[in-house]
């Protein structure tokens, strides 16, 4: 079975976008988002919540579009209504199996996409596997916290630090859920 692997941008208070979603003091070019984009190939599917997909809508990206075409993209979501004709796949239930199901149907590793409370439900259920934060030298304040509102301390691994400079690190951790 395939990990499920949440690579996502931090701030050193532990916030993935500021408030009203706002991700503009994070890193929009150089060596992390190359690296970033670089990773995103390695993946098969990309699983998020409804609020992270509709977050695309702001780009530009039109509803039922698939934010990564090259992976199969799945939306969590009891809410979310698109066409038949939609790139992606709106699955309503969150419970375990479902995660589960997907993570064994997969043809390889699992993005966990956005985060928040999707994130933080996935960690304490112990679905997460590996955790990539693309830390960034910026305090926001307020906003999306890395886990929502979850309490469930993780215990964790390290496997990999790299330095970009200026502040900006990706910091690699296996997650040790009990078996």
């Amino acid at each position: 079975m395939h990990p499920i692997i949440y690579d996502v941008a931090v701030s050193i208070d532990g916030h993935i976008s500021g408030p009203g979603g706002d991700i503009s003091q994070f890193a929009q070019e150089g060596a992390v988002v190359d690296d970033y984009t670089e990773r995103l190939e390695c993946y098969a599917t990309a699983i998020m919540g409804r609020a992270t997909y509709e977050f695309g809508y702001r780009f530009g990206m039109k509803p039922g579009q698939n934010p990564y075409p090259h992976l199969k993209t799945i939306v969590f979501s009891k809410s979310l209504e698109l066409l038949d004709s939609s790139e992606i796949t709106v699955e309503p239930s969150c419970h375990d199996e479902s995660i589960m199901a997907v993570r064994a149907r997969s043809s390889g590793p699992v993005y966990l996409c956005g985060g928040g409370d999707f994130a933080g439900s996935l960690l304490t259920s112990g679905l997460i596997d590996v955790l990539r934060l693309k830390r960034a030298p910026i305090v926001l304040g307020d906003g999306v916290r890395l886990f929502g509102d979850a309490q469930f301390p993780p215990r964790l691994e390290h496997a990999e630090t790299r330095d970009y400079g200026g502040g900006y690190l990706l910091q690699e951790f296996r997650v040790m859920n009990d078996a």
